[in-house]
C-alpha cells in the first residue's frame, strides 16, 4: 500500500471515528462543551459524510485530480468552519468545546496541507498513462 493510500485511510478513518463517536456521544458532548445539541449532531454528521467521501477515494482504483482537489478543499473549508464556530461560540462554549473546535481545525487543516503536498501520490492513473501536470508534486 502506497503512502497516498495510507494518507487516505488516515483521513477517512479519522472522519469516521470522529463522526460516529460524535453521534453516539452528542448529548454528553453538548453538555460538556456547552454547545447546542443540534450543532454537535451537525458536526458529527458532517464528519461521517466526509468519511464516506474519503473512503470512496480509498476504494477507487483511479482517483482524478478533481476528486483529490475536492477532498483537499473540503478539509480546508471544514477547518474554516471550525475556526468560525470557535469564534462564534467563544463567549458561551466551555474550554473543552473551544479546544475541540480548535484541534479539529488544526487537524483537518494539517491534513489538507499534507494532502496538497502529496496530491500527485493521491491521484491514481490508468497504467501506461502519464500524470497531468497539475497532479504532480515538485
Amino acid at each position: 500500500m502506497g503512502q497516498g493510500v495510507r494518507l487516505l485511510w488516515l483521513d477517512a478513518g479519522a472522519g469516521a471515528v470522529a463522526g460516529l463517536l460524535g453521534l453516539l456521544l452528542a448529548g454528553w458532548l453538548s453538555d460538556l462543551y456547552r454547545l447546542p445539541l443540534a450543532l454537535m449532531l451537525f458536526i458529527a454528521a458532517a464528519n461521517v459524510l466526509y468519511a464516506c467521501y474519503s473512503f470512496s477515494l480509498v476504494w477507487r482504483r483511479q482517483r482524478s485530480v478533481f476528486a483529490v482537489h475536492l477532498l483537499i478543499a473540503a478539509n480546508l473549508a471544514w477547518a474554516g468552519v471550525c475556526v468560525g464556530l470557535a469564534w462564534h461560540f467563544a463567549g458561551e462554549a466551555s474550554v473543552f468545546g473551544l479546544l475541540h473546535l480548535t484541534a479539529e481545525a488544526l487537524f483537518v487543516g494539517g491534513l489538507a496541507a499534507v494532502e496538497w503536498q502529496r496530491r500527485g501520490r493521491l491521484v491514481s492513473l490508468i497504467p501506461g498513462t502519464r500524470p497531468a501536470a497539475t497532479a504532480q508534486t515538485p
